[in-house]
């Protein structure tokens, strides 16, 4: 690196105080009206940048790396997921990529368990018949729901937001049952009181409520599947605060149209970035709680990730390796 300022391109409007740090010890291109990049935008900013800072709704594909310019040496992901960066390409390119991981687990797993006590119970319908001002008082059958305490979650990835939402399931009285790519050490097994399932089949037949926590990747698109969907419970919940991407969304929409899923708590759609990003048909069902992408949304897990950006692009600057590097093994 040069002794000149890094020139750093931010896709995305960030938190106050991270646009001003980033101001004071980079060149730094911020995007004031925030609204989302064009193909043309994000090739001119590949162009000039020494460093990228993209968010999840930009799509860094090969066509795009294509147009790096000389200097364009890494990308610093703001954000855990980087299943919209082509990193293998990257890599060959000596592009080097990064993200935000372990800042966001507590937040999601917050809004993970949100809608985990929320959708049984309807309360996105019950807030539905409030303001509609056609709710004459209580009765014994209105708006009955299920209870959670004593049912048994199945969590379908354990790192970090699954351990988190274990956690919290424990403490509600849920019986937590657990799918990985890896089975969790004992010890931390035993602490979270889970279950651990080799077959996720197996585990889909038996559980009541499914949390989906697992990243998007090729081995994970559609891994709910109309085939999936059909082997779990009549009645059964579906919760996806991870990528949209993992369940096919008809198939999915099919099911609860048919009752055989009795509800659903989405902050996460297969169409995402795309406009509109969510199903017509899920927009119609009272069955299913839809978020606006919301599950990491605090001030302070922002705050967090835009710092773990900054401590990236300074260490990378260093000529040290991030310390969140991302190695496409990983996907």
């Amino acid at each position: 690196m040069t002794d000149r300022k890094l020139r750093v391109v931010v896709t995305r409007r960030l938190p106050e105080p991270i646009e001003t740090r980033m101001s004071e010890l980079f060149d730094a291109r911020l995007n004031d009206s925030d609204e989302p990049m064009s193909a043309a935008e994000l090739g001119a900013a590949i162009r000039e940048a020494d460093v990228l800072v993209p968010t999840l709704s930009d799509h860094i594909d090969q066509k795009l790396l294509a147009q790096a310019g000389p200097d364009m040496r890494l990308i610093a992901n703001y954000g855990a997921g980087f299943d919209h960066i082509d990193v293998e390409t990257a890599r060959r390119r000596g592009i080097t990529v990064t993200n935000t991981p372990g800042v966001l687990a507590e937040d999601t797993a917050d809004m993970c368990m949100a809608l985990i006590l929320g959708v049984p119970r309807r309360i996105s319908e019950g807030l539905t018949l409030m303001r509609s001002g056609e709710w004459h008082g209580w009765t014994p059958t209105g708006l009955t729901g299920s209870r959670i305490w004593g049912k048994r979650l199945g969590i379908l990835g354990m790192g970090r937001i699954g351990q988190a939402v274990a956690r919290r399931a424990k403490a509600f009285g849920l019986q937590v049952h657990y799918h990985n790519r890896r089975r969790l050490h004992q010890t931390v097994e035993r602490d979270l009181d889970a279950t651990y399932w080799d077959s996720l089949d197996q585990m889909l037949a038996r559980i009541d409520i499914l949390s989906i926590n697992c990243p998007h990747t090729p081995a994970t698109y559609h891994l709910l599947s109309s085939r999936r969907l059909q082997l779990m419970k009549q009645g059964a919940y579906i919760v996806n605060t991870a990528r949209g991407e993992v369940i096919d969304e008809n198939a999915l929409t099919r099911a609860l149209e048919s009752g055989h899923i009795a509800g659903a708590g989405l902050d996460v759609f297969e169409m995402e970035p795309a406009v509109p990003a969510v199903n017509p048909r899920l927009l119609e069902l009272p069955n299913v709680v839809l978020l606006p992408h919301m599950g990491s949304a605090t001030t302070e897990g922002r705050i967090d990730m835009g710092e773990k950006v900054i401590m990236n692009i300074r260490t990378f600057a260093d000529g040290h390796t991030p310390p969140d590097k991302v190695v496409p093994a990983m996907m």
